[in-house]
């Protein structure tokens, strides 16, 4: 078993260089099945997310090879197959965005349900009314499989999403890019990564316009040639980051980020009395000037505050004296981690949508675990508050989304680990 060991107490200060969008990278990666020439992907985290869509590439036959740790060669013209099916896909939740490249690229797909995080129902019906809207009858199969076909290539539509999705509005302009004729997304998603992939799909030759706003209009094209292509920075591993400092009372600079995209975290920032600093790709964050205030936050789609930044706020207002309440808008079920920070000796009671947060209650190390990706980033957090030892386990869920995310912590004074435990005894192998 392996595990996070943190010794807390001390605040942060130095620098962290903010690895490529996770949530860019996943549906990118699979964007290449597309193409009809290899490419290059840059500035790719090296996550474990990013290793296993590799992998299932390499499944259906593309030749991908790591031409450095933070780079990606991708040849999709080998592909002798539209089923992705095994347990690799399984794994993890972005793989839907096979559905829509392989809809996209042979009019035939057949994936896996996806897997990933589990903080409530991920229901695809908005990527199969997109689908279906495009041509293809989707189905169904035992219960675990979605099959999509096409009678030959999509064909341009109008579509209007019922609820705003980020994969859905992703997915769709996959299928759309060499559809006949013209895609409109109404409602669509506006995240920065629907904006990356929209660039990268352009950069290929494809016709996209509208991106980053609610309607979307693809035309289809027949050719997309390779490029080199560089993923934008992590909005959410920035936010992490720079609600560690606050709740350490630090003073940290994240480089490598875009200030645009973090508006909504440095809004509330500031709010609480955080300096924020921005330069042209860098911020500062420093929480060493003046108390601290309680604040208020409820997540919504973008430009909103993120969800997936919502354990990391939490574990900062648990520091913070006064009462804080976090509406969660976007998930029903993302408050399991709530109860390891009430072992942690947190305050907080969940009534159905909202987490009230009766903060400045004093914390003592316990051990915990993280519930999914984002909740044990907040177990960081939370642990480098505390004067003692916590141990943090299920950390696969961390490192499915944070790249030498122990390194980057030790640079900026963290006394973190990772162990190796086996037995009952839980003896340390090695650190």
């Amino acid at each position: 078993m392996e595990k996070f060991v943190v010794n807390g107490g001390k605040p942060l200060f130095g620098e962290v260089n903010i690895s490529g969008a996770k949530n860019a990278a996943v549906a990118i990666i699979p964007a290449v099945i597309l193409c009809d020439e290899p490419c290059q992907i840059e500035n790719i985290p090296n996550i474990s997310d990013v290793s296993l869509i590799s992998r299932i590439l390499q499944q259906l036959g593309a030749n991908v090879r790591r031409i450095n740790k933070s780079s990606l060669y991708i040849d999709p013209t080998h592909i002798r197959t539209c089923n992705a099916t095994t347990e690799l896909v399984r794994g993890m939740r972005a793989s839907y965005y096979l559905l829509g490249a392989l809809l996209g690229k042979y009019g035939n797909a057949k994936v896996a349900l996806p897997g990933g995080c589990n903080f409530g129902v991920r229901p695809i019906d908005q990527h199969l009314k997109g689908f279906e809207a495009l041509g293809a009858e989707t189905r169904l199969v035992d219960g675990a499989i979605i099959e999509a076909k096409c009678n030959g290539k999509p064909v341009g539509t109008h579509i209007y999403l019922d609820v705003v999705s980020v994969g859905a509005t992703m997915n769709i302009m996959l299928a759309a890019c060499k559809a006949e004729g013209q895609t409109i997304i109404e409602n669509a998603a506006k995240e920065p990564h629907i904006v990356d992939l929209a660039n990268f799909l352009n950069s290929m030759g494809a016709d996209i316009r509208g991106a980053g706003t609610d309607v979307i209009k693809v035309r289809g094209v027949d050719y997309l040639h390779g490029v080199t292509y560089s993923i934008i920075p992590d909005q959410i591993e920035a936010g992490t980051y720079m609600c560690a400092a606050a709740a350490t009372r630090g003073c940290i600079t994240v480089n490598n980020v875009t200030p645009k995209h973090l508006d909504s975290i440095t809004v509330k920032l500031r709010e609480m009395g955080v300096k924020i600093t921005e330069y042209d790709e860098s911020i500062q964050v420093d929480a060493t000037v003046k108390p601290l205030k309680r604040c208020n936050i409820k997540t919504m789609p973008h430009p909103g505050f993120p969800t997936d930044c919502q354990p990391q706020f939490t574990a900062l207002l648990m520091s913070v004296p006064g009462t804080s309440i976090v509406n969660e808008s976007v998930w029903d079920n993302r408050y399991q981690y709530i109860s390891q920070f009430v072992n942690m000796g947190a305050q907080i009671s969940v009534e159905g949508r909202l987490a009230i947060i009766e903060g400045g209650a004093p914390l003592t190390a316990a051990p915990v675990k993280a519930t999914d990706l984002r909740a044990g980033a907040a177990m960081i957090i939370a642990a480098l508050q505390i004067n003692g030892t916590t141990e943090i386990s299920n950390i696969q869920f961390i490192e499915r989304g944070y790249e030498n995310v122990i390194d980057k912590f030790k640079a900026l004074g963290a006394d973190i680990k990772k162990v190796y435990f086996t037995g009952d005894n839980e003896a340390e192998l090695r650190a």
